[in-house]
């Protein structure tokens, strides 16, 4: 979800009101999706290079995170979205995980849409945690090196029980990762788009699905 702060700038508005539209964006993307069958759709809101931005954004971004989906509970539930959140939880305020919690726990038998918000998270970071958790059972004898396989690294994944993306969208213009889904993302198709994410509706989106419809993926074949 790039360009919030971009968006806002171009308008002479704050920052905080960019993430705020950002926000109510998603919800529209939601819709969006969801109509369009699509199962699963993870977003990046709040990497682990992200504390790096100036406090008083931080802050917002995390009292954000509790009024929005508070907000948006009833109708998301109406809409039959389930919310998940990948990401470490260490060092994020309480209230924060207190919502994510909530949220997860009133949604998990939700069967039209996943949305999957990576919160403080950090692709790279991922797969350290997942090597340390495999390595802890390695040495505690649960399982031995000769039997480790990329099936068995992925169970000590965040997503070990969702398909790799097909397509990551990425808006504002950037071409590259940026950290996210590093594992996850090995065989996905690419699609960079200028529109900023504030911006980025049915017409964008119809359009990144027409271009991925008209790829053709090899997996390293022919």
């Amino acid at each position: 979800m790039d360009g919030n702060g971009r968006w806002a700038k171009k308008r002479h508005l704050s920052r905080e009101f960019g993430h705020r539209r950002g926000a109510e964006n998603l919800r529209t993307l939601c819709i969006l999706c969801r109509e369009r069958e699509i199962q699963y759709l993870t977003v990046y809101a709040f990497s682990t290079e992200n504390w790096k931005r100036p406090a008083t954004e931080v802050s917002a971004l995390m009292s954000l995170v509790i009024r929005v989906f508070r907000q948006y509970m009833d109708e998301l539930e109406r809409e039959g979205i389930r919310l998940r959140f990948i990401g470490d939880r260490i060092g994020l305020p309480a209230e924060v995980i207190e919502t994510m919690v909530e949220a997860e726990e009133s949604s998990k038998n939700r069967q039209k849409l996943q949305l999957i918000i990576a919160l403080n998270y950090g692709g790279r970071r991922e797969i350290i945690t997942a090597a340390r958790a495999l390595s802890s059972n390695i040495l505690a004898g649960t399982i031995s090196e000769d039997e480790v396989t990329e099936e068995i690294f992925e169970q000590h994944l965040y997503l070990s029980d969702v398909p790799d993306p097909d397509l990551i969208i990425r808006t504002g213009g950037e071409m590259r990762l940026s950290n996210f889904l590093l594992w996850q993302a090995a065989y996905a198709e690419f699609y960079s788009v200028d529109c900023l994410w504030p911006d980025f509706g049915a017409e964008e989106l119809d359009a990144a699905l027409e271009d991925y419809s008209k790829r053709q993926r090899r997996y390293g074949g022919v």
